[in-house]
């Protein structure tokens, strides 16, 4: 990997030689090294295998070619995107264009903007759903669907009110022009609906997760029709994969981060923060959230037995959540590990002259800038929590860009599966979502799950000992 364009992880602080007792020691992780070499022998044999095809999504352009060519016909259709999808259909997609186009864009006139406008609607409250379809019209509006196994509920009830509001204004012709499916290859209803109307259609590739799709089309279409450099994102991810390939726990970031958390979860410490210096990756802590949260929290390890495993993500943001969060950080339960984002180069800066009357209380902010100041925040509040014993790591980006933002994702992506393999677990399933959707199906009479909405009748029916009857 270029010097220039590698991300670092710095774990001192969450050691015992900075944050006393509470801390790590060394010799912890080298403990876990036999448990490790048995992991990465897994992992390797599986992604030869093509068990594991997350790994060499980077390197497939197969799917990035066909998402340009899709991004330049809905470029050349309208310029807004709508993007219908829930979980990893949605949060990478977000996470990505957030970090690499500004915070306006979708309020900036072309050529001002890159790419087309981007509306990412990943929930079906009506309100908000509403909102946003009042705000686009339907002639300039490119919508894609996104569904691995096309049946999701939410989704499918989007498209349906969508393919409405488009049709009702262009006509059953223009909103299938309209529309562009990202779903399994060959099976699924968006698959099966694709066919019979003959609209654009995307592949996800088999074994492949949501919260793992971000560098298949369901994220590369998205990004690269809003002017994303899509192609630099996978190239990023591609160069950490010689670093990421190495077995000692030690040299490979993404083992080492996984093992510290392993480690500190094993100890109690079940909350893992992930907490970025910076606005345009406010909304990776998002996508990690999902990540973490999705893939560790497990009932059954991989032998069947119960252990009801998994650390609890929290989100936070830097400056911003230093005067909401930190306080608990700092003085709360021995309960959490923090690890900052921060960026070493910043894309802009802005000077700041102490011209005002005001003395101390401004005169020393006078030749300083905003991103000094933010510099200063992160190192005071990193200082903070490791004088106070707090375990805290810092991720450093040299600076936000396609290449960084790809080395980003993927780093947490393996270390993701690594962290799972040592916890005993199967990171890439959800058992206890799918439970959720087959009672949603019951509710809501889908034919077969009728037993399911006895369950939910069962379990919602009002027990009058226990309820205030007024508030």
């Amino acid at each position: 990997m270029g010097t220039q364009e590698t991300i670092r992880l710095l774990a001192a602080n969450a050691f015992a030689e900075r944050v006393g007792d509470t801390g790590l020691r060394t010799a912890q992780i080298d403990a876990l090294g036999a448990e490790g070499a048995r992991v990465h022998a897994d992992l390797t044999a599986r992604r030869g295998a093509g068990g594991l095809p997350f790994y060499d999504l980077p390197f497939d352009r197969g799917g990035l070619a066909a998402s340009l060519a899709a991004a330049h016909r809905a470029r050349e259709t309208g310029d807004t995107l709508l993007v219908l999808g829930i979980g990893g259909s949605a949060l990478g997609t977000t996470a990505v264009q957030r970090a690499l186009n500004p915070g306006t864009h979708n309020l900036l006139a072309a050529p001002l903007r890159a790419g087309m406008r981007l509306f990412v609607c990943d929930n079906v409250d009506p309100e908000g759903f509403g909102e946003v379809l009042d705000l686009l019209e339907p002639g300039r509006t490119v919508v894609n669907v996104i569904s691995k196994s096309g049946g999701t509920a939410e989704t499918l009830a989007q498209f349906l009110a969508v393919r409405r509001w488009l049709v009702d204004a262009l006509g059953p012709a223009g909103a299938r022009r309209r529309i562009v499916v990202t779903t399994d290859p060959t099976r699924g209803y968006l698959r099966r609906v694709a066919q019979a109307e003959g609209l654009a259609a995307l592949d996800v590739p088999p074994g492949v997760g949501g919260r793992f799709s971000v560098f298949t089309p369901v994220g590369l279409f998205p990004l690269a029709a809003v002017g994303v450099d899509v192609e630099a994102l996978l190239d990023g991810a591609c160069s950490l994969d010689a670093v990421s390939s190495l077995p000692g726990l030690w040299d490979n970031p993404a083992y080492l981060f996984a093992a510290i958390h392993v480690a500190f979860l094993r100890q109690g410490r079940n909350v893992h923060v992930l907490m970025p210096y910076s606005d345009g990756l406010r909304d990776v802590a998002d996508w990690f959230r999902q990540l973490w949260a999705e893939s560790l929290g497990k009932r059954r390890a991989l032998d069947g037995t119960e252990v009801c495993v998994g650390p609890t993500p929290v989100k936070a943001l830097g400056t911003t959540d230093q005067h909401s969060q930190v306080q608990l950080y700092v003085e709360g339960p021995q309960d959490k590990v923090i690890t900052f984002v921060e960026v070493e180069n910043l894309r802009r800066d802005i000077d700041l002259r102490a011209d005002v009357p005001g003395g101390a209380e401004v005169e020393y902010l006078e030749g300083k800038t905003l991103g000094a100041l933010l510099r200063a925040e992160k190192r005071a509040t990193e200082a903070a929590l490791t004088r106070a014993g707090r375990p805290n790591l810092t991720i450093r980006l040299p600076r936000i860009s396609a290449h960084a933002v790809g080395q980003l994702l993927h780093l947490l992506q393996i270390a993701t599966v690594f962290a799972g393999g040592l916890l005993g677990i199967d990171p890439l399933d959800q058992p206890g979502v799918e439970l959720g959707k087959e009672l949603t199906f019951g509710l809501l009479g889908r034919p077969g799950y009728e037993a399911r909405a006895r369950e939910v009748e069962l379990l919602s029916t009002p027990d009058p000992r226990l309820t205030v009857p007024h508030l």
